[in-house]
């Protein structure tokens, strides 16, 4: 069975459309994958008590309570490690984790380490997507899946969804649109991964 792991860091809404995906489009019997774990770098994400509901396994590593930014990466790559089973290398998913990942961590976990940014790639690398699209005058933005490399944001393209920037649209509103086109893609881009 092919394990994945979720790494969060707040509400987890990616996260819960990826694991009632998985449920609902039978993952572990067209994959033969299955959500193993959530882990967050803040005890306090939101997205924990879904996770925990669900029966996942739940982890906490406070980013905090490490010296380093390596460190930090160290400790997290021992526990996705601990779900690898022979000859099925866990899949790692960033969704919605603040975290900046060393190179070595990225290079760990080199093309099964997914993410999902709040804007049309290349466009908008970083943070304050949805501001700087509307401050930009753009007439769309939209959200992009992409494997994680150690240029931040700039991994391949996996998915992308287009929604249109609407007259009087605030970062807010703008957020909210984009939000729900991320619950789409997210998962889809995840189940073609599998396909593999």
């Amino acid at each position: 069975m092919k394990k994945i792991v979720i790494l969060i860091s707040g509400g987890g809404s990616n996260m819960a459309a990826i694991v009632k995906a998985a449920k609902r489009e039978a993952w572990a019997d067209k994959y033969g994958a299955r959500v193993a774990a959530v882990i967050s770098n803040r005890a306090d994400a939101k997205g924990l008590e879904f996770a925990r509901a669900q029966d996942l396994d739940t982890s906490v590593l406070d980013h905090k309570a490490y010296p380093s930014r390596e460190a930090f990466d160290a400790a997290l790559a021992e526990r996705i490690d601990a779900f690898e089973i022979p000859g099925q290398p866990v899949l790692v998913l960033l969704a919605g984790f603040m975290r900046i990942l060393t190179s070595g961590f990225v290079n760990r976990y080199a093309g099964r380490l997914v993410n999902i940014h709040p804007s049309l790639l290349p466009a908008f690398a970083g943070l304050h997507t949805h501001q700087r699209a509307i401050d930009a005058g753009c007439k769309v933005a939209g959200a992009t899946v992409h494997l994680v490399t150690p240029e931040l944001d700039h991994g391949p393209i996996l998915a992308q969804a287009v929604v249109p920037v609407l007259p009087g649209d605030t970062a807010d509103t703008l957020a909210a649109r984009v939000l729900t086109q991320e619950h789409l893609i997210y998962p889809r881009a995840v189940a073609e991964i599998l396909k593999q």
